[in-house]
This record gives structure tokens, C-alpha cells and sequence, in this order.
């Protein structure tokens, strides 16, 4: 049929997923049969499955294919873990699996969780006298409470539930602009369902508090809700990781010792404290082995992100989200972030792949989650300063990337086998391999493998 001059389409998300894709292939694509081949042989071979992971979004064709790898030999609070990692860029799960083995002989990684709380807000419109609201309020939150029993009993049962209501006056910033901020503990869910429930109930029931009360004014009875909702923002929900050991126990980096190798380091990590063009390079790293982990188990890597980006610039300057100290001769590093994350509910038990995650790891609580991730995101910062400050990024990135490269030149297996023995001791670039490629296929004599 070829590509139509029509792209517009009535009443696509009633289609059968196969005619989703004629209509895709036949006008959006040059070849539409290669690919309807192609979306379908992504369709996982279990129907039953299909339907759960086509059950996960709308307008579903086909899957996306990450690959899934694992980093060994994590030690975390004395426990050894192999941790699934699902990311596409060349070097991450190496680096953090070389990080892992470093610290593996040099004590492990310690974590401490500082809080796990939660927030949500309702958002209101209210013209009235603020006093006479706060005089009231404690009888409101009350019924706000009252009012959501039926939904927090399971919660309360597992020692969550909401935790506390407050009022917040919000006019200096807007006309008649109020909050309910709420804070919540879900225990090992993610909770974002439970929260926005809640939420929800609470504009029901602050609308009719006000409508009713007898102590207010006619015009003081009319709330408008503008929106209730969780915020992805929880600076309360945080956990700390980090690794020590005496600076002579550090070793020997690249030509330089362990005492120069200390001091460069701080100095890298410091820079990423005081220059927000560095801290976003520096926590973008920390995020490509938290996101891995997230991803992995089939939570929220926008929430995380959003989360911890914001945490990093909570005194009005981005900046970096791990730390590192030198004191009596000893070497500290550590990291500190916000992680609501979940191990039940969601997609954590429903995605194969998330089930097989969590078991990997134990079916971890939320906080020992929470613990395995800052972890994972604090070795793979050390991988890139160490790479950073001896060697420069570079030499290990290409050497991971040469396999891309290769594949992108649809090298042979016996010409990738001695491209990899030829770059052993030579710098990766595009050029660089592609003239490889070039000579070893005009039968030019390669010195490094001949």
C-alpha cells in the first residue's frame, strides 16, 4: 500500500493491536510489511503475558527491548548482592560493578535510612477570613481523617497511613490561594494510588465541611478545588550511602598514589558542589545507575529523577548530590537522596522481568530498595570521578562503545574479534575503527594482530 497522504485516523484505540499496525506500517513507513515483521517479532511468545504488558499503556504495538545486565559483588550493610541493572549506555554496569568489587575488599557499602515519609497536597481557592479557618481546622482534619478510614484500614494494618494534615496559607504568592499538605508512610508500596485516593476524598470532604459550617459566613462556605494530588517531590523520604577506608588503603591509581589520587577526587567531587554545570554531568551519573535499578523493577525512574533533581538544588543552587571527605587520613565518600520507591503493587509483580528483579535481590523491603539503589548510584559516581581524574572518561567509554561501533559497520565475528585485540592498546574513536574495518578488508596487514 505504501505511505497514504491521510495520517489522520478516527477511533485508533479501538482497533485490533494487528490493525494498529497496518495502519502504522502502511502509512507511516517506506517497506509497511518489514515492518509489521518487525513489531511483531518483539511480541513475547507467551500470549498471556502480552496481554499484561499491553494492559501497561494505550495504543500498545509491540515491546521496546532494553538490555538487562547484572552488577556483582555489591556488599551492602554486610550483605552481598548482585543487583539487575536495565540501561542501554555503553561502560554503566561495568563501572558499577568494577566500583562494587573496589569497595568490596575495603568494607562495602554502609546505608542509613533517614525517613521514608511521603507527600501529597490539595490545592484550593478560598475567600474568607484565615483565622477564623485555622480556628476550625482542627475539627476538619479530624473529619478528613474520619472520612478516609475506609481507604487507609490495610495501610494502618501494615503500620502506614497518613501521618499528619496541615494547613498552609499561600496568599502571599497567589490571591486565595490555600493547601492541605498531607504527609503519608506506605510502607513498601510506592503508594502514589493510595496517596492521590486519599487526596481526593479529602477535596470531598473539605468542600462540604465548608459548605455546612455554621460558623462561616455565606460567601465564606464556597471552597473551589483547583487539583489533589501527590507531589513526587519527598525530601523526607531519603536514604544515605557511603564507603571509607584509610586513604594508604586506597592503592595505586594510573601513576599517581593513593594520597594524590585522594585529593584530586575531593577536589573533582567539590567542583560538582560549587559549579552547576559540572553537578548536573556528576548526578546525571548518579542517576545512570539509580534509573538502571528503578527501571529494573519497574518503578518510577521520572519520579526518582524529578526527585532528586530537585533535592540537589534545595537551597536555591543545583548542585551535587554526593559528598566526599579527608580527615585523619581517612577517605570518605557518600551520597544522600530522596528514593520513594516500592517493592508491592504497581507493576513490581506483574512485569516478568520486575518479578525476577526482586527476586535476584531477596524481595527486598522498600528500604532495603532504597538502600541497594543509592548504593548502585554512589559506585557508579565513583567509577566516573576515578575514571575522570587518572585516565580521563573517554578510554573506557570507547572501548565499551567499540561493540556499537562494530555492529554499526556489520562487522563479521572475525572482525570484531581482532578489531577487539587491535584496540587493546589503541584509542577508540568512529574513524579510527572504521578505518580498521576499511584495511582489514582490503587485506592490509594489521602490526598489533598480524
Amino acid at each position: 500500500m505504501g505511505q497514504s497522504n491521510n495520517k489522520s485516523v478516527s477511533g485508533f484505540s479501538k482497533l485490533s493491536k494487528e490493525d494498529k499496525i497496518r495502519w502504522i506500517a502502511d502509512n507511516f513507513f517506506k517497506d509497511p510489511e518489514l515492518v509489521k515483521k518487525e513489531l511483531t517479532s518483539f511480541w513475547h511468545p507467551n500470549a498471556d503475558q502480552q496481554k499484561i504488558l499491553d494492559g501497561f499503556s494505550e495504543n500498545t504495538l509491540s515491546n521496546f527491548v532494553l538490555p538487562y545486565g547484572v552488577a556483582p559483588n555489591f556488599i551492602i550493610n554486610g550483605k552481598t548482592y548482585c543487583v539487575p541493572m536495565v540501561i542501554e549506555e555503553s561502560s554503566v554496569v561495568a563501572a558499577a560493578s568494577s566500583a562494587a568489587k573496589f569497595w568490596s575488599t575495603r568494607g562495602g557499602f554502609k546505608t542509613e535510612i533517614l525517613e521514608t515519609t511521603k507527600v501529597g497536597q490539595v490545592h484550593f481557592s478560598w475567600k474568607g477570613d484565615i483565622e477564623k479557618l485555622r480556628r476550625l481546622f482542627p475539627d476538619l482534619k479530624g473529619k478528613l481523617l474520619e472520612d478516609t478510614q475506609h481507604i487507609t484500614a490495610n495501610m494502618r494494618k501494615r503500620g502506614g497511613g497518613i501521618l499528619d494534615v496541615e494547613l498552609l496559607d499561600m496568599t502571599h504568592l497567589e490571591e486565595d490561594y490555600y493547601q492541605l499538605k498531607a504527609s503519608f508512610e506506605t510502607c513498601d508500596s510506592m503508594g502514589a494510588n493510595f496517596i492521590n485516593s486519599n487526596l481526593e476524598v479529602f477535596g470531598k470532604t473539605l468542600t462540604a465541611f465548608m459548605a455546612s459550617h455554621p460558623d462561616l459566613d455565606i460567601q465564606e462556605r464556597e471552597v473551589t478545588i483547583i487539583m489533589a494530588i501527590l507531589s513526587n517531590y519527598t525530601p523526607d523520604c531519603v536514604v544515605r550511602a557511603s564507603v571509607s577506608c584509610r586513604i594508604d588503603d586506597l592503592g595505586y591509581f594510573e601513576g599517581m598514589d593513593a594520597a594524590v589520587f585522594a585529593d584530586k577526587f575531593r577536589k573533582a567531587v567539590r567542583i560538582a558542589h560549587i559549579d552547576p554545570y559540572r553537578a548536573t554531568t556528576h548526578n546525571k551519573g548518579i542517576f545512570n545507575g539509580i534509573d538502571a535499578v528503578v527501571l529494573a523493577t519497574a518503578n518510577d525512574f521520572r519520579a526518582v529523577e524529578s526527585c532528586g533533581h530537585t533535592y540537589a538544588c534545595r537551597d536555591g543552587q543545583y548542585r551535587s548530590l554526593s559528598r566526599c571527605e579527608i580527615k585523619d587520613g581517612k577517605f570518605e565518600f557518600s551520597l544522600e537522596i530522596p528514593l520513594a520507591v516500592g517493592t508491592v503493587g504497581g507493576l513490581t509483580r506483574l512485569h516478568p522481568m520486575a518479578n525476577r528483579s526482586l527476586e535476584l535481590l531477596g524481595y527486598p523491603t522498600a528500604k532495603k530498595l532504597m538502600s541497594i539503589m543509592a548504593s548502585v548510584g554512589l559506585a557508579q559516581n565513583f567509577a566516573a570521578l576515578k575514571s575522570l581524574v587518572t585516565t580521563g572518561i573517554q578510554k573506557g567509554h570507547m572501548k565499551m562503545h567499540l561493540l556499537n561501533i562494530l555492529n554499526h559497520m556489520e562487522a563479521t565475528d572475525e572482525e570484531t574479534g581482532d578489531a577487539v585485540r587491535h584496540f587493546e592498546k589503541e584509542i577508540v574513536s568512529f574513524s579510527s575503527v572504521r578505518d580498521f574495518i576499511v584495511a582489514y578488508r582490503k587485506g592490509n596487514p594489521i602490526p598489533s594482530i598480524k
